[in-house]
Formats: C-alpha cells, sequence, structure tokens
C-alpha cells in the first residue's frame, strides 16, 4: 500500500495497543503516543506489512469464485456435470506446479501464477487437475480425457516454455 494512503494516528491514551483499519480508503495506524520513533517505525512497517498481506489473500478469496464458476462450466463440457468437487481454490504457495489435487478428498489448488495466464491456459490447468478426479494418476486414460480439450497441446506448450518439467506431451 502507497504510503500516500497511510495514516498515523497518535493516540495519549493508547498505552501497549497497535492498531489498524481502513476507512475512506485509507489504512489507519493507531499508535501510543510514547512511542519511541525508532519502535514506531518498526510498528508502522509491521502493520503495513500486516495489512499488504491481508489484502492479497482477501484478493485470492475473491478471484476464488471466478474459479469455481470456471470449474463449474468445464465439469458440465467434459464431464456431463457428474464430478463431485469439495473445492477448488487459489493458493500462493505452489511455486513448482501450476495445479494439484487430491483425489480422496476432492479438492483442487490452483497457483496462484494462473491467473496471470491466457483464458486457454487456465481452462487448461482446470481441467487437467479436474480430470484426477476421475484418473488419480497420469495413465493413458487420464490423457485421453485431458486431451479432449482442442487447446491442450498449445497450452502444454505454453507451461513447457514456462519451465513446467511436469507437463507430459507423449501419452
Amino acid at each position: 500500500m502507497p504510503a500516500s494512503q497511510v495514516t498515523i494516528i497518535r493516540s495519549p491514551r493508547r498505552k501497549k495497543t497497535i492498531q489498524t483499519k481502513y476507512a475512506n480508503g485509507q489504512l489507519l495506524i493507531y499508535l501510543p503516543a510514547g512511542m519511541r520513533p525508532m519502535e514506531e517505525k518498526k510498528w508502522i512497517d509491521r502493520m503495513i506489512e500486516k495489512s499488504n498481506r491481508w489484502e492479497h489473500k482477501t484478493a485470492l478469496k475473491k478471484s476464488d469464485t471466478w474459479l469455481i464458476q470456471r470449474a463449474q462450466e468445464i465439469n458440465k463440457k467434459y464431464f456431463n456435470g457428474r464430478l463431485q468437487l469439495y473445492s477448488i481454490c487459489f493458493v500462493t504457495n505452489q511455486h513448482s506446479r501450476f495445479g494439484s489435487c487430491t483425489s480422496i478428498d476432492r479438492t483442487i489448488r490452483i497457483s496462484d501464477r494462473v491467473k496471470t495466464m491466457p483464458s486457454w491456459v487456465q481452462e487448461y490447468v482446470i481441467l487437467h487437475e479436474m480430470s484426477h478426479l476421475v484418473f488419480p494418476d497420469h495413465s493413458k486414460k487420464f490423457w485421453e480425457l485431458v486431451n479432449q480439450y482442442k487447446f491442450a497441446e498449445r497450452a502444454k506448450g505454453y507451461l513447457i516454455a514456462l519451465g513446467a518439467t511436469d507437463v507430459e506431451t507423449d501419452q
């Protein structure tokens, strides 16, 4: 959050507590009035960082709505609506993969990096992970299902160009 959107409020009534809240598009940071400048700076930096992390998580949750809708469309188109998916969400902790599926509890996690990719790659990644709900492995039947997607080879090439090493192209 840019510094121009942060307002520091020093309160003589505050003795120990530090608080933040949003008002009119600004982050308000409430500090005890008697705090030393070095400690004050440390707390301001910490509270701004905490606020940024919260905003990022909130943005991810909002975008999960789009992801859920997209998964429902793919379910109808490629699986005749028969897949039972417990959850699908964007995550920030997948750096070596673009998605993962736990078929036992029917959960899918998609790397937040996928959000910036072309829609035909996004659809491929979602379809790939949803296909693991039918075939938990990368068997021939799994790839037959994934390759129904008309841009499958193109999407695999895109992901390989980004450095993906787990994209099978020789099924």
